[in-house]
């Protein structure tokens, strides 16, 4: 086994940056990859243009590569913002606002898996408050993915990197799956394992890999310290990426690492083209 057993997909929002949003598609292509995902791209808006959603369709499909996630509306990321949904008030209407537009984008380039982020703790907001936001805004998020076929994601981040964002551990994530699941009856909802922030929360991959691999939608990599391409670092991805198909996993692994000083095309030498 190793990386060439895996099915990878580059995320535009992080690779390729160098490159105007519409050019990226192609630069994944030409870099031998046949999929490709997204944080939501218009980070001002929940409800773009038409115009700015074709155009955006036309590239990756004048690209052949198939769009495999999308994130709903965030706020302001990349930025300070970890999410919108459990944010009171006006971010919190404008991820409302955006369920559809992003679950129709989805659906118009066949793409199966919807990212929802969780969104910061607000001072003088209560936490219990937000939580039962949150829960009301992902049962509509879910039950709009599931008029699409899709899968909801709910994403662990890093404490140190992300210190305002209440999900910083599989359990916690993996607890708000099963409030959704049971809230909406629609068992769409899914874990989305992001190797990288839960290593820098210290959890013990293996573990967590055996006790979730069954409820884990979709699988995310950097390697550890600095985010870069695996062997920048020193975590064992490739083992760990073995360790997961073995645990019955067989979905995409998004490639979510920076670059570096260096064009993003220059960032997969790690991983040899026909493996792409």
């Amino acid at each position: 086994m190793g990386f060439a057993d895996q099915r990878f997909n580059v995320n535009l929002s992080i690779l390729f940056t160098e490159l105007p949003l519409l050019e990226r598609p192609a630069a994944a292509a030409a870099a031998g990859f046949s999929a490709v995902e997204l944080w939501w791209p218009w980070i001002d808006s929940p409800t773009p243009e038409q115009s700015e959603l074709d155009a955006l369709k036309k590239a990756i499909e004048d690209a052949g590569v198939q769009l495999t996630g999308l994130n709903f509306y965030a706020g302001q990321l990349p930025g300070p913002d970890r999410g919108a949904l459990s944010v009171p008030g006006e971010e919190s209407a404008r991820f409302r606002a955006n369920i559809d537009v992003a679950a129709g984008f989805a659906q118009s380039l066949g793409c199966k898996a919807l990212n929802a982020l969780y969104g910061n703790r607000v001072d003088g907001a209560d936490p219990a408050a937000q939580d039962a936001l949150a829960l009301e805004n992902l049962v509509l998020a879910a039950r709009a993915a599931d008029r699409i076929g899709a899968i909801l994601l709910i994403e662990a981040l890093n404490r140190p990197e992300s210190p305002l964002y209440p999900l910083v551990s599989a359990p916690s994530a993996i607890d708000v799956v099963d409030k959704v699941n049971a809230a909406t009856g629609l068992g769409n909802a899914k874990f989305l394992m992001d190797l990288y922030h839960l290593s820098m929360n210290g959890e013990d991959l293996p573990s967590v890999i055996d006790r979730y691999a069954a409820r884990t939608g979709h699988v995310q990599i950097a390697d550890n310290p600095g985010r870069g391409a695996p062997g920048t670092g020193s975590l064992p991805l490739e083992e760990l990426l073995d360790r997961l198909r073995k645990a019955g996993y067989d979905g995409w692994v998004g490639l979510e690492y920076k670059p570096g000083d260096r064009p993003s095309a220059e960032a997969f030498a790690w991983l040899p083209r026909e493996a792409r």
